[in-house]
């Protein structure tokens, strides 16, 4: 027999059954933790949303813990404990109560409080010990895993070095969504015409797309419609027919859809509508706040006035501030009838009136101000806020008139009312006035002014004896005489005001005099200026102190523009010190800055004559007269100056200057051969040998230059002098041995350490340039000059990377030097001058070099006003630095107006300078020594050019 024959049956019961179906899970097993499947909620696990006071609904809940339902049970009797001893603890027992079933009672209450004051006071005990361990644990957990803050916050600290520059290349954040959430697509919409409406309008037609052969079509009927509109069959089109469009009601449709919509936007927690639905286009000023305070503490503040108020009624203060609160809030309706509220409860209150008339509009404000009239009649202040009120001046000068019947004491009202009113009419009020107030000063003053000379004199009197305690109108009455002719009671009445005011117990204060004395001399009242001076100047001063301090007032005037007035106090301290030589330099400088050149040449006369042995008053005398090319009177002062002065070099030079500059060079060489013989100096032979030099007489010049180094050959500006004039010969070995004994003889000599080394370069010789200007430095340790020379050596060489570690050097070695930091700046690339020039300033603050490399530095990047500005400083720091000068008149030739031009050209006339690298090339050219100021000015700065 064959195997017996299967059954038939299905594919799946063909397959292997798996051999964990249908036993218990493994212990610890959570269906779907292999594939991830664990750790989320749907929306089933939930169940629907309902409201929090909706009741539970536990159909779907297991069969027993139902609470709806036809056959629920609605309270279920609770579980019973967990006995089994894995929910036992040795220590604290079961974790449930094992009684919590019973009932609750008072035993159980009392025996509850005291376990837990028993607790508290364990707790209270241990309670330093437990938060110091817990600190301890928390600290040492923060050293083991600080925060991702803690961290980064030396990362932070850095940050604040960060520059804008290094802060703005940090790069962009990516946007990491996908491109459709990053350009969202919105759906369009197109505003169907009203055309369309109004041809379906009747039809009955259910279409709901637009034919596209509908405007297209030559047909009658237009496409896609398969009845016609209305009128469409007749002949005219125009016809219209009973489906018309009403544009009427569209029009009142659309205001109701706006309506609706702007009810629509409203703030659903407080019920206020954001936007303004009547005014929201026009009245913008209803979204911003009048209050910068919170609403909770206007509410407060509120409340709080609201409190005063009913407290104590009738003070003032509490119903203003509660009216500027309104007020400050936009409630100004309800300020106005607090505050009139306020004039009932306080009706004498002038400060209630005033809040009131404030707040209240034009006409009601005048009614107010009327009604605080009766309440307050003798109050000034609210007549003349109805003063204000009124628009019309004649209403005005009613209202004060009226006033001044009832408070004809009152100065601020006079004031007012006279301020109205014409010449005339104001000189009758102010008759009146000071007879009502004859204590008023300004009163009376402006009385005076009013009056004619005898009246004034009249009035001036008058107030002196009414007032006998007060200066000004004693000053008024001096210059009162002086505006008409009396300068000789001026001093008289300035006397007697010094004499009357002390026997009336008046302290003499000199500073308020003096200031007095500067208001005359503004106001044009020179003798009433001089007089005071002369009268207070010397009180309440030490005898040791005077020439001081009246120094420093005349500073103190000129400062303040009051030139009389520091022309009286020299006066007065020259009669007080005619032989001292500082009070007369001084007053001689200011009469240069100050005067004329006539007051000037007076004033060094009478100079001359009390101190003739002060060889600069001379000199200053001559040049005077030079200058106004007066040469005879010039030389007739030099020789006053001979016999006053004998052998003095300074006079023997300015004597051989005022005939070279006039071209008189035989009298100039005969006085030269004449100090050489009576008053010989190394100065004397310079200029002789200068002389000579220039004039183009070569060998005169070098016999002479050789006879001075025989007896002063430890001058350094001989040895100079012969080198460039071997140099200007072309000889330069001769001029190379010059320098060499020249430095033997003065070792400290810069410029001739400067002179040999540019020699050595202009030869080619640059090793040798090199080697001289170290062994400069090596004897003359931190000069600036040296170091610039071989900076610029190594530059001009084209060594620029030699030249930058020579300055660091030279930087290091002067670091306080003006020219360095000068020349440091433009050796930087163009980025970093800026910073360069920072450090320049933090270095040098005030040095003149660097200022002027600052302002080279603006003209450079087109900041005109800047780089004007500090030219300006520079040239008033140090006004004897031609080469700023020059600089300064280049930028305005480039940049300025003629005006500007011409005014730094005068100032640098004035400021006479003789210092400068590019300025003494030029100056002290042989070829220019006869140049005035201006023109070498003009020429140094033709010379610069704009490369820095």
């Amino acid at each position: 027999q064959g195997p017996p024959p299967m059954p038939m049956s299905s594919p799946l019961m063909g397959k292997k059954k798996k051999p964990f179906l249908g036993m218990a899970a493994p212990l610890g097993y959570v269906p779907g933790l292999g594939r991830g499947a664990t750790g989320f909620t749907t929306r089933s696990d939930i169940g629907p949303a309902r409201d929090a006071n909706d009741p539970v609904d536990d159909r779907h809940a297991p069969p027993g813990q139902r609470t709806v339902g036809d056959k629920m049970k609605k309270n279920q009797e609770d579980d019973e404990e967990d006995l089994n001893d894995t929910n036992y603890d040795e220590f604290n027992g079961y974790a449930g109560s094992l009684f919590s079933s019973g009932p609750y009672e008072k035993d159980d209450e009392e025996a509850d409080a005291i376990y837990a004051a028993l607790d508290k006071r364990m707790d209270e005990r241990r309670k330093e010990r437990r938060e110091l361990r817990e600190k301890d644990e928390i600290e040492k957990y923060r050293m083991e895993r600080p925060k991702i803050q803690q961290q980064f916050s030396d990362l932070k600290r850095k940050l604040s070095g960060m520059s804008d520059e290094e802060w703005l290349s940090i790069p962009e954040v990516g946007d990491a969504r996908n491109k459709r959430q990053r350009n969202p697509r919105y759906e369009k919409l197109t505003p169907v015409p009203d055309s369309f409406f109004s041809k379906h309008l009747t039809t009955g037609d259910k279409h709901t797309t637009v034919d596209p052969l509908q405007g297209v079509s030559n047909l009658n009927l237009p496409g896609g419609l398969e009845s016609p509109y209305p009128g469409g069959m007749t002949p005219g089109l125009m016809t219209p027919g009973t489906g018309e469009l009403d544009m009427r009601k569209i029009g009142q449709a659309r205001n109701t859809l706006m309506d609706m919509r702007l009810s629509q936007v409203s703030d659903s927690v407080s019920g206020q509508t954001v936007v303004d639905p009547k005014g929201y286009l026009t009245d913008l000023n209803s979204m911003i706040p009048t209050h910068g305070g919170d609403i909770s503490d206007i509410k407060k503040a509120r409340l709080l006035l609201k409190s005063v108020r009913e407290t104590n009624p009738h003070h003032p203060p509490a119903w203003i501030a509660s009216a500027r609160l309104e007020e400050v809030t936009g409630k100004l309706q309800v300020a106005r009838n607090l505050i009139m509220k306020g004039t009932e409860m306080c009706p004498k209150s002038e400060d209630v009136w005033l809040e009131a008339a404030r707040l209240q509009p034009g006409d009601t404000a005048k009614a107010v101000v009327a009604q605080a009239v009766r309440h307050l009649p003798g109050s000034v202040r609210i007549y003349i806020r109805a003063a204000e009120l009124e628009t019309d001046v004649r209403a005005k000068k009613r209202v004060l008139r009226k006033a001044l019947e009832n408070v004809s004491k009152s100065v601020r009202l006079w004031k007012t009312a006279v301020e109205l009113e014409e010449p005339e009419d104001a000189r009758i009020m102010l008759s009146r006035a000071v007879e009502c107030c004859p204590t008023s000063v300004e009163l009376w003053l402006a009385l005076a002014r009013l009056e004619t000379y005898e009246n004034a004199r009249r009035v001036l009197n008058k107030a002196r004896e009414n007032i006998p305690t007060d200066r000004h109108i004693w000053i008024t009455a001096a210059k009162l005489e002086e505006a008409n002719g009396n300068t000789q009671m001026v001093e008289k009445i300035v006397d007697r005001a010094i004499t009357s005011l002390g026997a009336n117990g008046v302290e003499i204060n000199r500073e308020q005099w003096i200031q007095d004395a500067e208001e005359c001399d503004k106001a044009g009242s020179v003798a009433t200026c001089q007089a005071v001076i002369r009268a207070v100047i010397g009180i309440g001063i030490e005898e040791e102190d005077c020439k001081h301090t009246w120094m420093e007032d005349a500073e103190s005037c000129v400062s303040h523009g009051a030139l009389e007035c520091a022309r009286a106090i020299y006066a007065h301290a020259l009669q007080m010190f005619p032989s001292k030589k500082s009070v007369w330099l001084r007053a001689a400088y200011f009469e240069k800055n100050h005067g004329t050149r006539e007051s000037l040449e007076a004033l060094l006369q009478r100079a001359v004559a009390h101190c003739p042995k002060a060889e600069v008053l001379w000199l200053m005398g001559a040049k005077s007269k030079w200058l106004a090319e007066d040469v005879p009177a010039a030389r007739s002062i030099l020789a006053l100056a001979f016999q006053a002065n004998p052998n003095s070099e300074e006079i023997w030079l300015a004597a051989v200057k005022l005939e070279s500059e006039n071209n008189e060079y035989e009298r100039a060489r005969r006085l030269l051969a004449k100090a050489r013989s009576s008053a010989p100096t190394a100065r004397v032979f310079m200029k002789s040998v200068k002389l000579e030099w220039v004039l183009g007489n070569i060998e005169a010049a070098h016999e002479l230059c050789t006879e001075a180094l025989k007896h002063y050959e430890d001058f350094p500006k001989l040895w100079m002098m012969r080198g460039q004039i071997e140099e200007q010969s072309e000889h330069n070995e001769k001029a190379r041995e010059a320098y060499n004994q020249g430095l033997k003889k003065c070792p400290h000599s810069m410029s001739l350490w400067l002179l040999l080394s540019r020699l050595e370069e202009r030869v080619g010789q640059l090793t040798r340039a090199r080697s001289i200007l170290e062994k400069s430095r090596l004897k003359n340790p931190q000069s600036p000059d040296l170091w610039l020379e071989s900076v610029r050596l190594e530059f001009r060489a084209g060594l620029k990377n030699i030249a930058n570690t020579l300055m660091a050097k030279a930087l290091q070695e002067c670091p306080n030097s003006g020219i360095l930091w000068a020349e440091a700046v433009f050796l930087e690339a163009r980025p970093q001058r800026k910073t360069k020039s920072v450090d320049a300033l933090k270095k040098c603050e005030h040095d003149p070099h660097v200022l002027l490399a600052v302002a080279k530095l603006f003209w450079s990047e087109r900041k005109i006003t800047k780089a004007r500005e500090w030219f300006l400083r520079t040239v008033k720091i140090e006004p004897d630095l031609g080469d700023a000068w020059a600089l300064f008149y280049k930028f305005e030739m480039q940049h300025g107006t003629e005006e500007q031009q011409e005014e730094v050209r005068k100032r640098c006339e004035n400021a006479e300078p003789r210092h400068g690298e590019l300025w003494c090339a030029e100056s002290k050219h042989v070829l220019y020594w006869q140049k005035k100021i201006g023109e070498i000015l003009t020429q140094v700065a033709s010379k610069i050019k704009n490369t820095f």
